[in-house]
């Protein structure tokens, strides 16, 4: 078969590319290139691996100090504790890993100190780490978020909580307990009809939940 001037070209056009792929492997190939690649993947693989070990171990002391009801404060401490540096270890070993300044954030609350694990929420939160989290646990994420600072009495908390479980409800809308929680922002605001709405959305997915039931019977939300 005679071979048209286009197919000549093509195939020229071919060959050089596969000496110009061919050279460049040899190139990396001479620097270990691929070599430092795998080595580093390997690296990041393993890190991965022991954050994940510390994250599990952490996550198993904070069960345990949760539901450590007949062991003394001491001793809860001593659990929350040893859970808290299991966490930070996770963290520093991958910090971009949301899973575990979340963990850190429960663990934290329960020492009682707010600002901390708000602090650690924000980090799970933020460009670095979010990525990592799937809709539903960016929305749960954002629902703890806003609980911690409905819970504290520092001006603006309120804005900034109702900014939070508007968002929550949209990436995680079957949390009851966000709904309700953005029905008493929507209360404390006097948005009485938008409370109305979050109460009844909390309703409708938990029926036996008492709280959101109270409120709709209540004489701020009544038609």
């Amino acid at each position: 078969m005679e071979i048209t001037e286009k197919q000549a070209m093509y195939r020229d056009i071919g060959l050089q590319v596969i000496m110009i792929l061919a050279m460049a492997l040899i190139f990396l190939s001479m620097h270990g290139i691929p070599q430092k690649f795998l080595a580093k993947l390997r690296f990041q693989n393993r890190k991965a691996i022991k954050a994940k070990r510390h994250f599990v171990r952490g996550a198993q002391l904070l069960t345990q100090a949760r539901s450590s009801k007949n062991k003394s404060r001491s001793a809860i401490n001593n659990l929350a504790n040893e859970a808290l540096g299991e966490a930070e270890k996770a963290i520093e070993l991958d910090p971009k890993d949301a899973a575990s300044y979340l963990l850190k954030a429960m663990i934290l609350d329960l020492q009682g100190f707010r600002t901390s694990a708000l602090e650690s929420l924000d980090a799970a939160l933020s460009p670095l780490a979010a990525g990592s989290l799937e809709q539903g646990e960016r929305g749960d994420a954002l629902f703890k978020r806003a609980e911690l600072k409905l819970a504290t009495s520092e001006r603006g908390r309120v804005d900034s909580a109702l900014a939070d479980l508007t968002e929550s409800v949209i990436l995680s809308p079957k949390n009851a307990k966000a709904w309700c929680a953005l029905g008493e922002c929507y209360e404390g605001k006097k948005m009485d009809e938008e409370a109305k709405k979050a109460y009844k959305e909390a309703h409708e997915l938990a029926p036996q939940y008492s709280v959101p039931v109270e409120a709709l019977n209540s004489n701020v939300t009544k038609d």
